[in-house]
């Protein structure tokens, strides 16, 4: 579902007597919001209204999806955001990816993450933030206790691994369907009670009630019964971490992108600094896409030069888009190397708010559903250990630009969709600022991915041969995919503020998330 240049506006709301942190607080242009989840956009949109920041939103919106969305958004996992602060004009990376730990219970045969999107969450609220932490948590609670209607965002990724996740009674139990028949379809009433108690804790005794004390002991038995193993100690320590943002100027403007650990950040740097550079906005639209592949092969086969098999980066982000390495990666044609698997499943969220403050984030489990195992009495779905076959967090690395000198919004975007998200959002950046397209129309775009097999593009069904007779001429082997990542973007194209009526913000109509905003 898409929703752009919608007013959020409540009728009869929005006096000077209505305190902040009351829904109609704000009069008039509130911001916008986007998101893979219905349930989750309708919270944020309702905390701009009160007059929250962006991070507000973003929080609040990701709690409702911990609920609502719990296949790639669950309170196990974790994940990292770019938030910009309109006011004292900074920006940062708040990274909070999860973990594997080292004291795994030798009973655990699925091993589980470390938790972090709680600890992760709560420092972007203690940044960025402005309503009280209880105010936003409370939309979260108040969806698991009473219920909600099942969306086809969930009901989507919930339909094609039914049988898998059956096999775990908590799982099959916490999501049964009302008649017995199986898991919950779309339409559905689903509430979680026992979500609803862990989230009113974290709620009102803050995010360190999660990872020690009682609760935290709880969390640790729950999901060691589940196999998952995680460590008490480790959850007790795990620490988010702010980071400054690898930063590339563009004109007056400055482009920030998460910084590592989050490998997506780096890869999606160095893309749009080189299509900037090679002039993509001059280019046709044929053009672009071919560029968009013969950049992405370069980027991806040099990018196996600083990602260590591990998962960590070799030297810090800033130094891996300097002039000499972009040099370097256009310099040196990509030989055939193997393509690693990568984790597809991630959710994303973007916000900015009325004063020009922004905030864009991608969590995840690290793999889809994570372990496929509910920790049981607490409804958490817990996130798969870090390992082997593609489960992780490499794809993940959102991405602002605005104007650091008078402190002016002008693009935010977080993609999902594995080896094919940083391509998909810089590819909607691209096409919206330097190619000057509308951000529905480069949303929804056909799109192409170039990786580190030379040999070999990938463009979306139903492109057709304007792009793969091109791609074919130029010695590469098209191949056909379904889709090519998914993009939560926004847009206020001369700066937001003042130009207001310059912004929109759009899901991608490859899933089923929703926008609302500002026209």
């Amino acid at each position: 579902m898409m929703v752009v240049g919608l007013f959020a506006v409540l009728a009869g709301c929005g006096s000077d007597d209505v305190e902040v942190g009351t829904i109609g607080a704000v009069e008039g242009f509130l911001g916008g919001v986007a998101a893979d989840e219905p349930h989750a956009v309708a919270v944020g949109r309702d905390v701009l209204s009160a007059g929250g920041t962006a991070a507000d939103a973003v929080v609040a919106m990701y709690f409702a999806s911990a609920v609502t969305l719990p296949s790639s958004a669950s309170l196990g996992g974790g994940g990292v955001c770019v938030a910009f602060n309109g006011e004292d004009r900074s920006a940062k990376t708040i990274e909070f990816l999860p973990r594997t730990g080292i004291h795994f219970d030798a009973s655990a045969d699925r091993p589980a993450a470390i938790p972090a999107n709680i600890r992760g969450f709560f420092l972007l609220h203690a940044r960025f933030g402005r309503l009280r932490w209880t105010q936003l948590l409370a939309p979260a609670e108040s969806l698991a206790r009473f219920g909600f209607s099942v969306s086809r965002a969930f009901a989507s990724e919930l339909q094609p691994l039914e049988q898998a996740l059956r096999t775990d009674p908590e799982f099959a139990r916490v999501f049964a369907s009302r008649d017995g028949s199986g898991l919950v379809r779309e339409g559905e009433r689903l509430s979680q009670v026992e979500l609803a108690a862990v989230i009113s804790r974290i709620r009102t005794e803050s995010a360190g009630s999660f990872y020690a004390g009682p609760l935290a002991q709880r969390v640790v038995e729950a999901a060691r019964i589940a196999g998952g193993g995680l460590d008490a100690a480790e959850l007790r320590d795990y620490t988010p971490a702010v980071r400054e943002t690898i930063k590339l100027s563009w004109g007056d403007e400055v482009a920030h992108f998460a910084s590592p650990p989050a490998v997506g950040g780096v890869v999606a740097a160095q893309l749009w600094a080189i299509l900037e550079d090679e002039g993509f906005g001059r280019a046709s639209p044929q053009e672009r896409s071919t560029m968009l592949v013969e950049v992405g092969s370069r980027v991806m086969a040099h990018r196996d030069r600083w990602l260590r098999g591990d998962g960590r980066v070799s030297g810090d982000g800033q130094s891996l888009v300097a002039p000499s390495r972009l040099a370097e990666i256009m310099r040196d044609a990509p030989t055939e190397v193997g393509v690693r698997p990568e984790n597809p499943s991630a959710t994303t969220f973007v916000a900015f708010d009325r004063d020009g403050s922004a905030a864009a984030c991608a969590v995840t489990l690290n793999s889809p559903f994570g372990t496929g195992r509910v920790a049981p009495g607490t409804g958490i779905v817990l996130a798969a250990a870090p390992g082997t076959g593609g489960r992780g967090a490499e794809a993940l690395g959102p991405m602002l630009i605005v104007n650091e000198n008078v402190g002016a919004f002008y693009f935010a975007g977080a993609a999902s969709g594995g080896i094919a998200a940083p391509s998909a959002m810089v590819g909607v950046a691209a096409r919206t600022l330097l190619g000057e397209m509308s951000l529905t129309d480069a949303i929804a775009a056909k799109r192409v991915l170039g990786v580190a097999d030379p040999s070999v593009a990938f463009f979306e069904e139903g492109f057709g041969t304007q792009i793969s007779d091109p791609l074919t001429g130029r010695g590469y082997r098209p191949v056909p995919a379904k889709e090519l990542g998914r993009v939560n973007a926004a847009v206020c194209t001369d700066g937001l503020p003042p130009n207001e009526d310059t912004c929109m913000v759009a899901t991608d109509p490859r899933g089923h998330g929703l926008a609302a905003g500002s026209r």
